[in-house]
């Protein structure tokens, strides 16, 4: 198999896999620490054996509520990897490991604070302009 069809075999299994937890984590997990989540992004090694799941939380929380879910994910990967394996039909089901990442969070308020500063620059350049007008 050639490295670009391999790439892009990882890549939809990948697709996938990010797709099925989704549902399974909204479904099937009834831990009330891990709540809302978004899946982020799925690396999936190139040999298939291990997975890693970036995690996000749709609401605000606390470092300790974000350490608590994150345990309870981390508790519940092999209950998630056996209903996955009834799902994707792969030789083996890769091990999960779940990550948290901000980097959404961290996009929207980087976002709002450039939208803030240019919202300043351009009041600061109106009231310059009727100033010496």
């Amino acid at each position: 198999m050639s490295t670009s069809n391999e790439y892009a075999r990882v890549d939809r299994i990948s697709d996938a896999i990010r797709k099925e937890l989704a549902l399974l984590i909204r479904e099937s997990v009834r831990d009330p620490r891990i709540g809302m989540v978004n899946i982020n992004d799925v690396e999936l090694s190139r040999d298939f054996n291990t997975c890693k799941v970036y995690i996000g939380f749709v609401d605000s929380r606390t470092d300790g509520d974000i350490a608590e879910a994150m345990t309870a994910l981390g508790r519940a990967s092999g209950y998630l990897r056996r209903l996955l394996a009834a799902r994707i039909k792969l030789r083996s089901t890769p091990r999960l490991s779940f990550f948290y990442d901000d980097s959404a969070n961290e996009g929207m308020r980087l976002e709002a604070l450039i939208e803030d500063a240019l919202t300043r620059d351009r009041l600061s350049n109106e009231k310059r302009g009727s100033e010496s007008g």
